[in-house]
């Protein structure tokens, strides 16, 4: 564990008394691959960490929450869009030879290293979890035109294309295009 990294706190500020607290607020900056191969925070984008430390009696209990902004790319019309994160999380970190620490296995809890304990991968999982695996740059994002490629968002509302039934092509190929009569 790097611990000049922003995303490992000190517990010894915290204490081991249960009941015993401190607050932070950290700006930092993304790690690399927060997010999803259409949207996730790119590498270096500013993040706003608030975490509250709490001390109890098996360890460490973080509760916070993680602001930034999220870039993406729709599904429906490919346009670059970005959209504010805002995703909280708890998590607990287990003294050394604590009761959880002895009878949980090492991926259910967190645990801490000598006195720090890193945000980073908690961090990374309420992220990427929060995110659509089909992201949308609106709820009513209309796509693609199939015919053209352009966006329907963008296109007049009777925007058409006009396919002829290749069975009767050779006929229009002959006798030209017969406008409807009534």
């Amino acid at each position: 564990m790097n611990t000049r990294s922003a995303f490992v706190l000190d517990t010894r500020e915290v204490g081991r008394r249960p009941g015993l607290r401190k607050d932070y607020v950290r700006q930092l900056s993304a790690p690399a691959l927060l997010g999803l191969d259409m949207i996730g925070v790119p590498e270096g984008t500013p993040l706003e960490l608030s975490v509250r430390l709490e001390s109890v009696t098996e360890g460490v209990l973080a509760t916070g929450r993680v602001t930034g902004e999220l870039h993406g790319e729709c599904g429906r019309c490919l346009s670059d869009f970005t959209e504010p994160l805002d995703v909280d999380f708890v998590e607990l970190y287990a003294y050394p030879n604590s009761a959880t620490d002895v009878t949980t296995d090492d991926e259910e809890v967190g645990r801490l290293k000598g006195d720090h304990l890193d945000l980073e991968p908690v961090v990374r999982d309420v992220v990427v979890l929060s995110l659509p695996l089909t992201p949308l740059c609106g709820p009513d994002c209309q796509g693609l035109c199939p015919g053209c490629g352009e966006r329907l968002d963008d296109l007049p509302a009777d925007h058409s294309h006009t396919q002829i039934d290749p069975r009767w092509a050779a006929l229009t190929e002959r006798f030209g295009s017969v406008e409807s009569t009534d």
